[in-house]
């Protein structure tokens, strides 16, 4: 791994903060509307729909044309779009439509770009130092994260939203600058058929992409209906102001942050597999804790939560990245986002209901019961893989 490779650690922070800043400048802006969970749910069903139709075939893309090509290509035109928004609201278009046009159409865009950004990243880092890697670009999304829901929410509650979307423009330029800088691979992504390359940290588990799919997807399933539910809970239910919203997402991206630092430690005791179904199922549990006892205890909860689910999506991403040969990962990822997001959308509607007839604590609840089963599923897949993989050995 060479220095200019460690630039993506840079785009992918910046490209975390810029998304973030959309996704929730875009939900504060409806719910101050008078929005409904519902009119939120809408919204982050417009981004996740065009990714969990396209992500798949796009991911094929990814694994056939250049990977850092598609990369800043993918920069350049989410800047585009991203600063048709304050554009927009500055000539006095119709909000409502507008901040679902502009969503959708970085969600087209984003459904070629998370492929494309994973399999550049399985293309340029060695298989033995993706674990090491894949925990600081985790810290790296959650950084983006956290500034982005820490100074977001306060910048959009004193500013107002133009500044902010104007400047969720220049971080995809940013970002595309950074992967620029990388430079051109030496040689080309060799023609291979797919073939399992276990991580170290499965301790002799064969893990197939199919129960991997599924813990990436609910791992999309939860931090997409999480984040659509908890400005209701914050903004619209307990009628705090955005910073308070922003802080509780701050502390979750603290949450993270210690995940990600202290994973290369818990996956070597745990193995990956384990944490991966474990985290998940632990969290579950704490969703439906977080609206019951008022912001301190939300705060506190949501800390916890992404302490735990944050070790979980890093162990899935690894596993994931090595369940196939690298000239397939673009393939496996676009796989893996075009199920989750499918998922989400399902569950964003079920929560958005719910939460209608009623209010968020049985929105979270449903996502929790959702990612109980989910995990569950994949543990018993998982387990069965490995017992026919034991039985053909025993018979050679």
């Amino acid at each position: 791994m060479t220095s200019r490779t460690r630039l993506l650690l840079p785009a992918t922070f910046i490209t975390s903060l810029g998304n973030n800043i959309q996704l929730l400048g875009a939900a504060l802006l409806l719910v101050r509307a008078q929005g409904s969970m519902l009119d939120v749910g809408w919204l982050f069903i417009a981004v996740a729909v065009p990714q969990a139709v396209l992500s798949p075939y796009f991911g094929r893309l990814a694994d056939r044309f250049d990977r850092r090509r598609l990369w800043v290509v993918c920069d350049v035109l989410s800047a585009g779009v991203a600063l048709a928004l304050p554009v927009g609201l500055a000539l006095g278009v119709a909000q409502q439509p507008l901040v679902y046009a502009t969503n959708f159409a970085l969600a087209v865009i984003a459904a070629q770009f998370t492929p494309a950004s994973a399999a550049l990243i399985r293309e340029r880092v060695p298989a033995d130092k993706l674990r090491h890697f894949n925990a600081h670009c985790e810290i790296a999304l959650q950084s983006g994260m956290l500034l982005s829901a820490a100074a977001g929410g306060i910048a959009l509650q004193y500013f107002g939203p133009q500044p902010l979307f104007a400047f969720n423009a220049c971080t995809f330029v940013l970002s595309a600058a950074f992967v620029a800088a990388v430079g051109r691979k030496r040689g080309t992504v060799a023609s291979a058929e797919p073939v399992h390359v276990p991580h170290p940290s499965t301790r002799g588990r064969v893990v197939g992409l199919g129960p991997l799919v599924l813990l990436f997807g609910q791992g999309l399933v939860v931090v997409t209906v999480f984040n659509a539910l908890m400005p209701v809970l914050v903004v619209g239910e307990w009628h705090q102001g955005a910073s308070v919203l922003g802080v509780t997402d701050a502390l979750g991206g603290v949450g993270f942050l210690l995940a990600a630092a202290v994973y290369r430690w818990s996956a070597k005791w745990l193995g990956d597999v384990r944490l991966a179904v474990g985290g998940f199922v632990v969290c579950s549990g704490l969703l439906v804790l977080q609206p019951l006892f008022g912001v301190p205890a939300l705060m506190g909860l949501v800390l916890l939560g992404a302490f735990l689910f944050g070790q979980s999506r890093i162990a899935t991403r690894s596993l994931l990245m090595t369940s196939v040969d690298e000239s397939r990962v673009g393939h496996a990822f676009g796989m893996a986002n075009g199920y989750g997001l499918a998922a989400t959308v399902v569950v964003m509607l079920i929560a958005s209901v719910v939460t209608g007839h009623s209010d968020t604590r049985f929105g979270f609840a449903v996502v929790a019961l959702i990612g109980v089963l989910s995990a569950t599923l994949a543990a018993a897949w998982i387990s069965s893989g490995s017992r026919r993989t034991e039985k053909v050995t025993a018979l050679i």
